[in-house]
């Protein structure tokens, strides 16, 4: 149904309500029971322990859990017992992010009105809000929440705050009048209220003509409840790794057992090796230590001002090739701002941003002292008297109470030294006359010290001019001549065009006795002094931020719910909006399937007049052109978009509940330059994440490649089962730990983002991974025959040496997982924690060959001084022979 295109009684036919009356009590109960009651339904939930156990439904976790089977079996209760605890605490912290997602809705519902005045049997009465029926009359004023979707019958002087709804930065003005336009944006849709908006000024009344589910609101806790949540890169990779690190386990298994058997050895003895294997291949520590290392990062990230609720969205954050930004307070500083001020033909401009009340005044570029600038004192003065707003402070912030474009008005004035305690001191307002959206108006009746009284009135330009027969020029009051009406209507143009909303203000002085009974009596004959035009100005360091995102080949998309000349106004001044970039409207959008945005999407950098659900349709056909998706933003309007999402950013200060309960980020500065420093951290996060996993997997190659070809050669084991798990869950783990505290190198936001199909093993890590644990592998067996040959087939010595080693050999290599080039290219003291992990596995190692009580477990002996020559000789050739060689290149 177009309810803005009816008429009123047209309205109330297809409701079946009594416009003087309302409905009564018996008919509302009918309605109640009929359609239900006028609140946001939530999806059926999935009960917590069913949710709890989805947790442990993922391929690294059911490796674990066969890690933890294998070391049972083995006989290693210890490590059984360390793989349950870590398997247990990543199944609850994916619990308690999943439950805390679950309050999207909850905080969705909170923004619903509790009380509603309504017509029921011809008389006003409040009822909860919930109770609400389509057709019920209801009527609200300043300070009051809709309580459902409401097609207007009357309005005086209504504003309503729909930002959470459109995005816009202003309230908007209503009326009753029907629409012509069918398929009107929601932010054009002056004759309509929606549940969960604010009225900031006047009074109206209208009938519902929904509630609950059926309300705009409601369609947007649709949108959440179907929005799918996405797996982050990090989480499908990790995937990948486990489904190949579980058959390579099963194949070596079968092939040690098999090798083994052949060549003469026991089958118990070869389960035990090939086992002993199997463990070796799979890095039990390697999701606890991602946690911790994306742990790392969100404090790292907290001190930049971002907080992340979802773990693995820091990493997400590092391979995001499009940001969709809210405009209105992320980009924008959220508070209308007086910029450009106009009269007796001169431009000033004035600096100082928000809610600063200090600035300079420029014109021509050049600082003037506005003190001597009567006429400019003037027209200030006259914003600030011709004002309902006023400038307050609560817990250190500043805020405007009262309507943002009369906030901007008043903060201007201040700039020129017309605070509030001055306007009081000097003038007395006698009498107002609200803004009324008719008129477009406002009007006082003022009185100054010296007893002149006058009339001060504020307005759209292009209405006050048609009530102005004079103009202020040149120190006097002129005749408005034809010559002036286009001189003025020429500059209202020339501010428009730089997307400026324009205030013009005009006075005329009045008799000490004369009584003004109406507002037509008063906005009549006056004398038109000057226009201010204002605009929400973007944040100073945000142009920086797109420009270090484009360097990083990340595009910055701009959506919001302003008009398409504003958006594109201040998408070029931030440099979003390249020359041969497109801007498409809501209208557009509308008309195109998401198949269809999806072959332009790519093209377009501004989204302006939208609703949540193209908000929707944008994020879905760019994840369809294969992007990795930032959302950004503030409004319910911006949650399903937000959830939907690969990573959603949410606003701390300006944003809803809704929105950063539905968000992965959360900017405590409501900074998009912060996303930029977020992006910088996800991308040495991975890029980290990368480091640890060549080392363990390095590492657990050489185990497997020592062992194995051993057998083939049909020498002795070099390493027993116990060994190869005390070097895969304590050598490996305090240096993997380590790598995730490694700062980023110069050139992470010089790159190109990561493609999003791009698999662990990329960028050569694979080739990596396979030569180095090859030849840790080798040197280990060398250091073996030779230990073997040299103590008289002394094995367990032999063993030892060989044990010695491989976590020798491990831990020089750590120092070459730090750069993707050679161990060279970085010093190996900026990592203070990875030397002191280093020195620490060192220490645990002489603890086990030294240590008598250990011997015995470990089966080890002492070495002697000679042979930790050839050890530390070896155990270095992996890493130092090759660091410039085709294998660090590769």
């Amino acid at each position: 149904m177009q309810w803005h295109t009816l008429a009123t009684n047209e309205v109330a036919k297809e409701t079946n309500t009594n416009l003087t009356r309302g409905l009564t009590t018996e008919e509302a109960k009918k309605r109640l029971k009929r359609f239900g009651y006028n609140e946001l339904k939530e999806a059926k939930k999935q009960s917590a322990l069913l949710l709890f156990l989805n947790q442990f439904n993922d391929f690294m976790v059911l490796v674990l859990l066969a890690a933890t089977v294998i070391s049972g079996l083995l006989g290693e209760y210890v490590d059984a017992i360390a793989i349950i605890v870590i398997v247990i605490m990543n199944g609850c912290l994916g619990f308690f992010q999943e439950r805390r997602a679950e309050k999207s809705l909850e905080a969705l519902k909170k923004l619903s009105a509790p009380q509603a005045t309504v017509l029921r049997d011809g008389e006003w009465v409040k009822i909860p809000a919930r109770e609400l029926v389509v057709g019920d009359i209801v009527k609200f004023s300043s300070g009051d929440r809709i309580g459902a979707d409401v097609r207007l019958i009357d309005a005086k002087g209504l504003e309503i705050e729909e930002s959470a709804l459109t995005g816009e930065s202003v309230p908007t003005a209503k009326s009753a009048v029907p629409l012509m336009n069918e398929n009107a944006a929601i932010g054009d849709l002056h004759n309509m209220s929606f549940m969960g908006t604010l009225v900031t000024r006047g009074s109206g009344v209208g009938i519902v003509i929904a509630t609950g589910m059926k309300t705009a609101m409601g369609q947007i806790a649709n949108l959440l409840q179907e929005a799918e949540t996405v797996t982050t890169p990090l989480q499908r990779r990790l995937e990948q790794l486990g489904k190949i690190l579980i058959v390579v386990a099963l194949l070596l298994t079968v092939l040690v057992v098999a090798v083994g058997v052949i060549q003469g050895h026991g089958l118990y003895e070869m389960f035990l090796a090939g086992v002993s294997l199997a463990v070796a291949a799979i890095p039990e520590g390697l999701p606890a230590i991602v946690t911790i290392a994306l742990a790392l990062g969100v404090q790292r990230m907290i001190k930049k001002n971002a907080i992340v609720r979802k773990l693995p969205a820091v990493e997400t954050l590092g391979c995001a090739s499009v940001i969709c930004s809210d405009k209105t307070g992320t980009m924008t500083e959220n508070m209308m701002t007086v910029t450009h001020i106009w009269a007796n033909g001169k431009t000033w401009t004035v600096s100082g941003a928000g809610l600063e009340t200090s600035g300079q005044f420029y014109e021509n570029g050049r600082p003037i002292d506005d003190k001597k600038e009567t006429v400019l004192q003037q027209l200030l003065m006259f914003g600030a008297l011709c004002n309902s707003s006023q400038l307050k402070e609560k817990g250190g912030r500043r805020y405007i109470d009262g309507d943002p474009t009369e906030g901007a008005l008043l903060v201007a004035a201040m700039k020129a030294g017309w605070t509030k305690d001055r306007i009081e001191s000097e003038f007395i307002v006698e009498q107002e006359f609200p803004f009324d959206s008719e008129r477009k108006m406002m009007t006082v009746i003022v009185k100054d010290k010296a007893g002149r009284r006058f009339i001060v009135t504020k307005g759209a330009p292009d209405v006050l001019l048609q009530v102005c027969g004079q103009i202020y020029w040149n120190g006097r009051e002129q005749t408005m001549t034809m010559a002036w009406r286009k001189t003025v209507q020429d500059v209202i143009h020339k501010m428009a065009n730089q997307a400026l909303r324009t205030i013009a203000i005009a006075y005329r002085p009045l008799q000490a006795q004369k009584r003004i009974t109406s507002e037509k009596e008063a906005e009549k004959d006056l004398v038109f002094i000057g226009i201010q035009a204002m605009i929400d100005p973007p944040r100073p360091e945000v142009k920086k931020a797109v420009q270090q995102c484009k360097e990083a080949g990340i595009k910055t998309v701009m959506i919001t719910g302003d008009h398409v000349l504003t958006a594109k106004a201040i998408a070029k001044q931030l440099g979003v909006l390249p020359p041969d970039g497109k801007v498409m409207d809501g209208p557009t959008l509308s008309r195109l399937s998401v198949d269809e945005l999806e072959g332009a999407v790519d093209d377009i950098y501004v989204f302006a007049r939208v609703s949540p659900e193209h908000k929707l349709k944008i994020v879905k056909a760019l994840q369809r052109r294969g992007h990795i998706v930032a959302m950004t933003g503030d409004g319910v309007n911006d949650a399903p978009a937000i959830k939907a999402a690969d990573i959603g950013v949410a606003m701390g200060r300006s944003g809803t509940d809704v929105a950063k309960e539905a968000a992965a980020l959360v900017l405590l500065d409501d900074n998009f330059a912060t996303i930029q420093a977020a992006i910088q951290e996800g991308r040495n996060i991975y890029e980290n994440i990368r480091k640890f996993i060549r080392y363990l997997l390095a590492s657990n190659v050489g185990e497997i490649f020592v062992m194995l070809l051993a057998m083939l050669l049909a020498l002795p084991l070099p390493l027993v089962p116990i060994q190869i798990l005390w070097v895969n869950l304590v050598t490996d783990g305090l240096p993997a730990m380590a790598l995730g505290l490694d700062r980023a190198e110069e050139n992470v936001m010089k790159r190109p983002p990561r493609h999003p199909k791009e698999g662990v093993f990329a960028r050569g890590l694979g080739w990596k991974i396979i030569s180095r644990g090859f030849i840790i592998g080798l040197v280990t067996l060398a250091a073996f025959i030779t230990a073997y040959e040299r103590s008289g087939h002394a094995l367990v010595y032999a063993q030892t040496v060989a044990f010695a080693t491989l976590v020798m050999a491990q831990l020089i290599h750590v120092f070459d997982c730090r750069c993707e080039r050679s161990i060279l290219d970085r010093n190996p003291f900026e990592n203070i924690y990875l030397v002191a992990a280093v020195m620490i596995s060192i220490l645990l190692l002489l603890v086990v060959i030294y240590y008598p009580p250990l011997q015995g477990i470990f089966h080890t002996v002492p070495i002697a001084l000679f042979d930790w020559l050839l050890i530390i000789g070896l155990a270095a050739l992996p890493t130092f022979l090759f660091s410039g060689s085709l294998f660090a290149r590769k």
